[in-house]
């Protein structure tokens, strides 16, 4: 089975039902628990890179000292041409690792089920060109990208105009949103995450009771996401097994 290398940040947020659906479609995961100090292996052992999202800075190397080398992960992953996608701080990691900057969301705040506004762009890419239409996803973040890496494709953006998706290299992606999460995760913030709920004028009990009543909706728009990932990482996987034979 394909190999894929996920970076975990925050232990309430898992990979969830993006490595579920990333099984499914025939991957392997090998789960890395940065926070509990695991080690995070070269990505040559490895098919594709997952990075998830969590409740720090992308640029708080002090508070997080494990930050760095998964920039340098990613870095790595685009160098070999291996498949990465980054999910929220994912997304910003990946932003900077590979060159642009982070920064506060001029607009505060955004959480719950919001629309995502995918850009004609998506039409040429290959790995949302098939998924890519009407539908919302889960957001949970005051920090986004502010500075685009060079060469960067964006594929959607939120109605203030944030980079939503966004092809940051040839084989990375970012999405700013959770495609991964179901309403357990979300009640995981909601009771963790106040003030950033207070700030957004919402309730927690609000946004779970969103998110349960979306769930067939979020996973009819996501799981091919995954699956779309999936396989790209096992042609990655195909590939490389036919330069070694």
């Amino acid at each position: 089975m394909a190999r894929v290398l996920v970076v975990q940040h925050d232990a309430t947020c898992p990979p969830a039902l993006f490595g579920t659906w990333l099984e499914e479609a025939g991957c392997r995961l090998d789960v890395r628990q940065a926070h509990r100090g695991d080690e995070q292996p070269s990505v040559r052992q490895y098919d594709g890179l997952l990075v998830l999202g969590g409740a720090m800075d992308a640029d708080d190397d002090q508070g997080y000292p494990w930050l760095p080398l998964t920039r340098e992960r990613i870095r790595e992953a685009a160098l070999l041409g291996t498949p990465t996608l980054g999910i929220c701080l994912g997304h910003q990691l990946a932003a900077l690792a590979l060159g642009g900057s982070t920064g506060r969301r001029e607009a505060g705040p955004q959480i719950g089920l919001l629309e995502v506004g995918w850009g004609c762009e998506v039409l040429l890419d290959p790995l949302v060109d098939r998924i890519a239409g009407d539908g919302r996803a889960v957001h949970w973040n005051q920090d986004v990208v502010v500075g685009l890496p060079p060469g960067t494709e964006v594929l959607a953006r939120g109605q203030h105009g944030d980079v939503q998706a966004a092809r940051l290299a040839r084989t990375v992606w970012g999405v700013q949103f959770h495609p991964e999460v179901d309403d357990g995760v979300v009640a995981s913030w909601a009771a963790t995450d106040t003030g950033l709920l207070s700030a957004a004028g919402l309730t927690g009990e609000a946004v779970v009771a969103q998110t349960r009543s979306a769930s067939e909706e979020l996973a009819g728009a996501w799981r091919p996401l995954a699956h779309a990932f999936a396989r790209m990482v096992r042609g990655h996987s195909a590939a490389n097994g036919a330069l070694w034979e």
